[in-house]
């Protein structure tokens, strides 16, 4: 029968210890969230106009399908969208190094469940387009345009949510 010593037992209990403490571990945990689930979020923050609520909801289910760790495919110059909302790491976030760019966040702050930070960065880009004299909306061209630009469709994404 092998028994271990009390020094053995010790050094490998320290070596799984330094071992687990050194891996790289991903925090970041992402959530998918439903039509109704997202609307009642945006609801509560004072920064989403409450008209605008269904296109917020229809740009998310678009772009991401409602995935807030979404981080697209690169393009061919390596950018990718990040987020729920799918925001542009050229202009609003940096993808690596400190926070930065016209959200003052990184990307990877986009990239969890906590989407506090994706709305007040989206609500920022809406008030600087809206600025330049641009639909607000306008940033997300790729969602927004077809799929979400006219009130019919926007609305039927909400039409579960609420009772009649």
């Amino acid at each position: 029968r092998y028994t271990m010593s009390p020094l053995s037992v010790l050094a490998a209990s320290l070596t799984v210890l330094v071992y687990c403490t050194l891996l790289p571990i991903d925090q970041t945990v992402g959530k998918t969230f439903d039509e109704c689930e997202l609307a009642q979020y945006l609801a509560g923050k004072s920064v989403i106009k409450k008209a605008d609520i269904p296109t917020w909801v229809c740009i998310a289910t678009v772009a991401s399908n409602r995935n807030s760790d979404k981080i697209s495919m690169p393009d061919i110059n390596g950018i990718s969208d990040h987020g729920i909302f799918q925001i542009n790491q050229v202009y609003w976030c940096t993808a690596s190094g400190p926070a930065g760019k016209g959200c003052n966040s990184t990307c990877a702050a986009f990239e969890d469940d906590d989407i506090s930070d994706d709305v007040d960065c989206v609500a920022h880009i809406y008030a600087l387009r809206k600025m330049d004299g641009h639909d607000g909306f306008s940033a997300w061209m790729s969602a927004y345009g077809d799929s979400c630009s006219s009130p019919e469709k926007v609305n039927a994404y909400l039409e579960k949510c609420y009772c009649p």
